[in-house]
């Protein structure tokens, strides 16, 4: 399974952001959303961003991204295990707690964070948590 960053999502949004990786992506969800994640603050993530930076965020919310996660992608909710797990990451790692979030769920559910984020991505590139989508994909 893979674990969805936000900064993928947003790749699908903004025509100077595309990245061939992200569309690589999205063309996977689309014909199995069951092999993708996201924990449940990606949404707030990918709408946060787009209040901040589009100039139809609600209608991009609705119309792009609400058809993505209504389509069979696991929705994770924080659970203990999940914050024990982000804790310890963001601790050990230096992680942000929202990152720390991602590559949590990754180790929750046995997969793979697809980020964008290539700091986040260094430290953790010995653990096999993360993979750098500027390097590669899936």
């Amino acid at each position: 399974m893979y674990v969805l960053d936000a900064s993928v999502a947003l790749k699908w949004f903004f025509l100077e952001e595309t990245h061939p990786h992200a569309e690589r992506i999205l063309d996977a969800i689309l014909v199995n959303p069951g092999q993708f994640a996201v924990p449940e603050l990606f949404s707030f993530e990918v709408l946060a961003v787009l209040i901040r930076l589009h100039p139809d965020p609600f209608a991009v919310y609705r119309e792009g991204l609400l058809p993505i996660l209504s389509n069979g992608l696991l929705r994770y909710p924080m659970t203990e295990s999940l914050a024990e797990k982000a804790i310890s990451l963001s601790k050990k790692r230096g992680l942000s707690g929202y990152d720390a979030t991602y590559a949590a769920l990754a180790e929750e559910i046995q997969g793979i964070w697809l980020t964008y984020d290539q700091k986040a991505h260094q430290l953790l590139k010995d653990t096999n948590l993360s993979l750098n989508l500027w390097e590669k994909s899936i």
